[in-house]
C-alpha cells in the first residue's frame, strides 16, 4: 500500500460521515487549489493521486508543475468530478501537497544559499515515517540531493559503530568483509579524517567541525573522498560552511522540521 493509499485510510475510516450526510452521490463540483504563501509547488502528482484513488472521474488538471515557483494566490491546480470524491479527498492531497511543498521551499532556500560554491545540500534519513519517499522527492524538487534512501543502499559508520568495533580502521575493514556497498565514515575530529583518508573510504562526514578544522579536512583530502560537512546547519551558517571547499552540506532542517506551504482548496460552485 502506498503512503498515500495509507493515509486515505487513515483519514477516511468507515466513511467521510460529514459529506456522505450532506453532499448528495450524484452532486458534482468546481474546485481550485489555491498557494496562500509565495514558495516552490511540490507534490502535485501525489496530491492528483489522493483525489483519483477514491474516484477516477474526478478531473484534476494542474496550472503549474512540480518545482515551480509559485507567488501567493496563485491557482496551483483546477478540478471537477464528483463531490463527494473532491471533499473527501481534500485534506489528505493539501496534507501531502502543503508538507511537500514546505520541503521543496525550505531547500530552494538552502541551494540559494550556497550559489557559485562547490557545495551541494544533502537531505537525511529525518523524515516523517511512512513519508520518506515523499519527502525525499520534495527535496529533489527544492534542487536539493538525495543521501541514503534508506539503511539499505550505502554503508554509513557512525560514532556508536566505530566506538563498537574499536577503530574507523576495523569498522571499515569489517565492512569491506560483509558488503560491497560504498563507504562513509563520520569524523569527529581531524585525526578521524586522516584514519579515514587512509582506510580509503569513498565519502567523509565531517560532523560538528569547526569553519578552522573544515577548511583543514579539505587539504588533507586533497579531493580523494567526498567531505561532507554535517551538523546544526542553518541558513545562516550554510553559505560560510560552503565557502571552506566540502562537497556536500547535509541538513536535517529540511525534512525534521517541515513548515508547511499554505495551500486551499476553493469550491466553486456546486
Amino acid at each position: 500500500m502506498s503512503s498515500v493509499e495509507r493515509a486515505l485510510v487513515e483519514d477516511i475510516g468507515t466513511g467521510d460521515a460529514t459529506t456522505d450526510s450532506i453532499v448528495p452521490e450524484t452532486a458534482m463540483l468546481e474546485a481550485t487549489i489555491v498557494a496562500k504563501q509565495d514558495g516552490v509547488v511540490a507534490g502535485i502528482v501525489v496530491a492528483h493521486a489522493a483525489f483519483h484513488l477514491i474516484d477516477n472521474r474526478v478531473i484534476f488538471e494542474a496550472r503549474v508543475s512540480d518545482g515551480d515557483s509559485v507567488s501567493r494566490g496563485q491557482t496551483v491546480a483546477e478540478l471537477n468530478g464528483p463531490g463527494r470524491a473532491i471533499l473527501t479527498g481534500e485534506r489528505t492531497a493539501l496534507n501531502f501537497l502543503g508538507r511537500m511543498s514546505g520541503i521543496a521551499t525550505q531547500t530552494h532556500r538552502f541551494c540559494d544559499a550556497v550559489r557559485g560554491t562547490r557545495a551541494r545540500i544533502l537531505d537525511t534519513r529525518k523524515t516523517a515515517p511512512n513519508l520518506r519517499a515523499t519527502d525525499k522527492l520534495a527535496v529533489r524538487l527544492g534542487g536539493g540531493t538525495n543521501h541514503r534512501i534508506g539503511l539499505y543502499d550505502m554503508i554509513l559508520i557512525k560514532d556508536n559503530h566505530i566506538d563498537f568495533a574499536g577503530s574507523i580502521t576495523e569498522a571499515v575493514k569489517r565492512a569491506r568483509q560483509n558488503s560491497s556497498l560504498m563507504i562513509e565514515v563520520e569524523a569527529r575530529n581531524l585525526a578521524d579524517v586522516q584514519e579515514a583518508i587512509d582506510a580509503q573510504v569513498e565519502w567523509i562526514m565531517l560532523d560538528n567541525m569547526s569553519l578552522a578544522d573544515m577548511v583543514k579536512a579539505v587539504e588533507l583530502n586533497g579531493g580523494r573522498a567526498h567531505l561532507e560537512a554535517s551538523g546544526n546547519v542553518t541558513l545562516e551558517s550554510v553559505r560560510t560552511i560552503a565557502e571552506t571547499g566540502v562537497d556536500y552540506i547535509s541538513v536535517g532542517a529540511l525534512t525534521h522540521s517541515v513548515q508547511a506551504l499554505d495551500v486551499s482548496l476553493l469550491v466553486k460552485k456546486s
